[in-house]
């Protein structure tokens, strides 16, 4: 702990980039595993739901054949 706070007084640059990552990342995690989520099966006591308008419908390849 005391590395850190070391370092962070000492006036080192966080590289900007390197946390744009991160945060990019993250909002891809998340926007990718909530439509995955909206397009599985649902859960107990969430069959009779609708899904959101936004959401788009993908189709499976099991249920086609």
């Amino acid at each position: 702990m005391h590395i850190l706070m070391e370092v962070a007084a000492s006036g080192a640059k966080f590289p900007v980039y390197f946390t744009a990552v991160y945060v990019v990342g993250f909002i891809a995690a998340v926007t990718l595993g909530s439509l995955a989520w909206y397009n599985s099966k649902r859960p107990a006591g969430w069959e009779d739901q609708d899904r959101p308008d936004y959401i788009p419908k993908i189709k499976n390849e099991e249920k086609t054949k």
